[in-house]
Formats: structure tokens, sequence, C-alpha cells
């Protein structure tokens, strides 16, 4: 291995000049006007896997296009078969003004690069393309066959991979998917996350009178739809921070013994957390930790409150509706359709009969976990050690990639999330950044991985 690893360290520079080229593409998937963009950066994608010496093609879906690369290999290839995913879109840049700088010119600051999409998720999956291009060019031969699944359309609930996934089952079959879009604690606290919540989406529209009315002449006779909204939101949660919907927390299972010690191992300053999102206090379900709140226990979240006038000074109208987009973060045992059904239900209790209400349901995802002590695991996390240099720990996510239950469904496969993320990194946000330190880790990890995983 030593070859492959001088190689990663005599061209490291090299490498984030090619992830400041990859961040430069606005490939947000979720804005229409972004399509030329998200096309243009899976050719810089193709091209790229092409010159570093994989088998690649792009494949067209009704959205955006799925790019897979396979390493060399021969006819009839015995070696054990895994495929490592990750995605090429990203979030929208919005709120522009709070961008120290503009998002899709990448600047480097320290040890760290801001760009939209540097650790969501270009960073991190270049840093396994950039591995495998190690062992290509140094001639050394991978004791592992890889295909490569980077697609376009995670941000927006990975529509198109779903029926991709079906229709090439034969091509991708494999021992397991590495996955790198989650993150770790902190850069001496490399992690294995082996439990990520669910997600189900849907925005909430009451509709009241057919135009907005002069709240002078009129309210006070008609219900307010905005303020009938809140109403409804708040009846969505109880004061304990528990989620009031009934038959929702059905199945949900409480922590093991194992996963609270491995817990107690993250380091969590409450003070301090505080201070990093910039809140005055706390909050969330009684009788758990913050950290419990944010990786492994269900959650409702507004997502946005659109209604009446939103311009300068002052309009005095009783708009004529009101929307909410919602989502729901799931764990373990728990189903989107059933938290669906149990959804409409209670709405449809506590809506007042003064509004109307229309339901419009989003994209969904199952929760996912995995044992984190099987025989890939341990290799996962022998791999860590030697990478980073400190002892990994397991660890649940509070986010969600909807496709992993898609890959244990079609190609029966668990995922291996070996995430590069640190939690100052902003993903979703303004200023997002990756560090360039767990980068060059990164890529050293995936290099020693698949001597590891051969061996199982």
């Amino acid at each position: 291995m030593k070859i492959v690893l001088d190689y990663l360290e005599k061209n490291k520079a090299r490498y984030t000049r090619e992830l400041c080229d990859y961040v430069r593409f606005p490939s947000v998937s979720a804005q229409p006007k972004h399509k030329k963009d998200l096309a243009a950066c899976c050719q810089w994608l193709l091209k790229h896997c092409k010159e570093i010496g994989l088998e690649a093609r792009l494949c067209p879906t009704e959205g955006n296009p799925i790019l897979v690369a396979k390493t060399p290999r021969k006819k009839g290839s015995k070696k054990q078969h895994f495929v490592v995913y990750g995605h090429y879109d990203v979030q929208p840049p919005e709120p522009l003004e709070l961008w120290t700088t503009p998002p899709f010119e990448p600047r480097i600051k320290g040890r760290s690069l801001f760009a939209r999409g540097a650790s969501d998720n270009k960073g991190q999956n270049l840093a396994h393309l950039k591995a495998v291009e190690a062992y290509i060019k140094t001639g050394t031969e991978l004791p592992v066959d890889l295909t490569f699944v980077i697609e376009g359309e995670e941000e927006v609930g990975s529509k198109s991979l779903a029926g991709f996934l079906n229709a090439n089952r034969d091509e991708l079959l494999c021992e397991a998917v590495v996955i790198s879009d989650t993150g770790m604690p902190a850069l001496n606290l490399p992690a294995l996350t082996y439990a990520l919540r669910g997600i189900l989406s849907m925005e909430i529209r009451l509709e009241g009178p057919n135009r907005d009315l002069h709240s002078g002449i009129y309210g006070g006779s008609v219900d307010n739809p905005a303020m009938a909204l809140c109403q409804l939101m708040g009846k969505l949660r109880d004061k304990d921070g528990r989620v009031a919907i009934p038959g929702f927390y059905k199945g949900v299972a409480e922590l093991s013994a194992m996963e609270r010690k491995e817990f107690k191992r993250i380091p969590m300053n409450e003070k301090e957390y505080c201070e990093f999102m910039g809140v005055p206090k706390l909050f969330g379900e009684k009788g758990y930790t913050s950290l419990e709140q944010r990786t492994a226990r269900p959650t409702i979240e507004i997502n946005g409150l659109t209604s009446g006038y939103q311009g300068e000074g002052s309009k005095t109208i009783v708009p004529a509706w009101a929307s909410a987009k919602v989502t729901f973060r799931l764990v373990p045992n728990q189903d989107p359709a059933h938290i669906r059904v149990c959804l409409l239900k209670y709405l449809e209790k506590i809506c007042p009969p003064t509004v109307r209400m229309h339901v419009k349901v989003g994209h969904g995802g199952q929760p996912y976990i995995v044992s984190p002590t099987s025989g890939m695991a341990k290799a996962a996390l022998k791999t860590l050690k030697a990478a980073f240099g400190h002892d990994p720990l397991l660890m649940r996510e509070g986010g969600s990639i909807p496709i992993v239950t898609q890959f244990k469904k079609v190609l029966l496969a668990d995922s291996l999330l070996l995430g590069l993320a640190l939690p100052d990194d902003n993903a979703h946000s303004p200023n997002e950044k990756f560090s360039l330190d767990c980068f060059e880790k990164g890529m050293k990890m995936s290099a020693l991985l698949w001597q590891e995983l051969a061996k199982v």
C-alpha cells in the first residue's frame, strides 16, 4: 500500500484544485433554472472518471443523469464487488446575503474549503474517486471490483434512482454499498454510522376567503387562514416536545445499553452547542439528551411558513390562504406510509370548518439501521482508525439518505456509512465548508478500506 498512499500524498494539492473545479458547478437539483448546470457538472464528472482510468458512462433518466463508473476488471472476475454511492447535486444556496463569499466561488481559509456542495456531497464522493485513481495510476491491483453510482437528485428525494436500481440490478449486485454522505463528531473521532432517520415531507395549505380582505372592514367576521394555520400547527406538538399525532410513536424502540455507552463517548457541551447555533436555550423531547433528540428520536419540523403580505411596511389584510412546509424525521420501526395515514386523519379532525385544507404529500424515505458488529463493520472501523489515527465510534445520524433502504431492498446489500463531514461544515446552510484534513484522511481511508473488506 505504500506506493498508493505515497501517490495520494504527492498529489493532494492537485486533488484540492480538482475539488474546487467540482464545486464551481451550481448543480442545484431543487431549482429548474439549474438544469444545464447539473448536466455540465455530470459531464465534468464523466470526463474526470475516464481520465482516472475508470470505465464510465452517463445513464439518462426522467430527471438528471446518473453516472456509473467501474474499475478495470477481467472478464469473469471472482473478486468481491462493492458499490460506492454519492451525489453531485447540491442544496440551494439561499439566503445569498449570509454567505461571506459567493457560494459557487470556492474559497480556502486555513484548512477549510468554503463552497456549496463542498462537504455535501462533492468532497466526500471525490475522496473515493481519488483513492481509486491512486491504485490505477500506480499500477496497483485493487483487491475488489468497484462500481461508482453518483446521482443528481439526492437533495430532492432520489426520484430516478430507485427505478435505475431495478433496471440495472444484475450489474449492481454487490456485497455492500459504501457511502460517505454523513459526518463525524470531530477530526479525532471518526465514526461509522449504523442508523439513519427516515423522512416524510408535506405541505399543508389552508384557504379562507376567495381574495385578500380589508382587515378593518371584514376582520372579525371570517377566520384568518394564517391564524388558523398557526393554531393547527401548534396542535401537532405538545409542550414537552413530543409529537401529538395519535399512533405516531408506534414501534419506536428505546436505545440499547450499548448504544447509550457509545453516545457517552461523543463530546457534548450544551452551552457551546447553544452558542454554535445561536439560540438562548435548547428545546427537545423531555427525557432525552440533545444528542439523542437529534439522532435517535422522531421529530416534526416546520420548514417554511407563507401567508399574506411580505413586503416592506404594512398591509392590513386578512390573507386568502396560508401554507406550511413540514417534514417528519423518523426512526427505525416507523413507517412513513403509516405516519402519513395517522397525520391526515389527525389533520382532518383538528382542521376548523372555517377554512378549506389541502395537503400535498412530498417525498419520503424509510429509516435505516444495520448491525454495527458485522465483519464488514469491523473492517470499516479498523480502516477508520488506521486513516485518522484515533479509535472510531459507532453513531446514529439524524439526517436521511432515503436511497439506502432501496439498496437493501433491490440489491439486498447493507450500506457502510463512513461520513467525512464535521459538525460545523454547515451542510444545507450558508458558508458550507469541507475540512481538507478530512478530505485527505478520507482518501487514505478509502484506499485502505478495500484491502480490509477483501478479507471479510
